[in-house]
């Protein structure tokens, strides 16, 4: 995925804090970040289950629904959209699975790719087992969640994960091996 570097985080941050009041804003900000978001979509859907049946475009507008209409904080600027774009999208994909699983009664499990590395072989999680163990590491520790949503779902680098956080690389990095450890140990139980 490419670096969050267009259009600029001074112009997103505008198009953010002009919502509440300018009835054009929200779609100026789509239009601004579109290509990313989607971008962020294909990354996490490419390794669904073959025949699955969520696409990029619908979890794109799924989740800039859910933001520009959310119940939430509104993001304040473009790190802080990107990380609450991540874990719409993991809500809606975690949903989407269970709303399959509810249909077929109990039937398949989402498979998605829990990437160790960006060169690392992928290997297939159970998008709602993912989901609980996320939901039991949060509990624990909110920070390694926020960043297992940041760099799994919505593809951001350590330096990105880093600014959305605001905190170091160097934290990140040692947060990502210690979240990837605890859900590689939670998720082959």
């Amino acid at each position: 995925m490419p670096a969050m570097a267009s259009p600029g985080d001074g112009q997103v941050t505008l198009l953010l804090q002009a919502i509440g009041h300018d009835k054009a804003a929200p779609g100026r900000l789509l239009s601004a970040v579109y290509e990313e978001l989607r971008a962020m979509a294909r990354n996490r859907l490419r390794n669904e289950r073959a025949g699955h049946t969520l696409q990029a475009t619908a979890l794109v507008h799924e989740a800039y629904v859910r933001l520009v209409g959310g119940r939430g904080p509104a993001p304040q600027n473009r790190a802080q959209l990107f990380a609450v774009a991540a874990r719409l999208m993991r809500e809606i994909l975690v949903d989407h699975a269970r709303r399959k699983a509810a249909s077929k009664r109990g039937g398949s499990v989402t498979l998605v790719g829990l990437d160790e590395s960006i060169e690392a072989p992928v290997v297939p999680v159970d998008i709602l087992a993912l989901d609980r163990a996320l939901t039991e590491l949060h509990a624990r520790d909110p920070r390694l969640c926020r960043v297992v949503e940041l760099r799994f779902f919505a593809g951001l680098t350590i330096d990105e994960t880093a600014d959305a956080l605001e905190v170091s690389t160097a934290t990140v990095e040692r947060d990502w091996t210690v979240s990837r450890a605890w859900l590689h140990q939670r998720l082959s139980q």
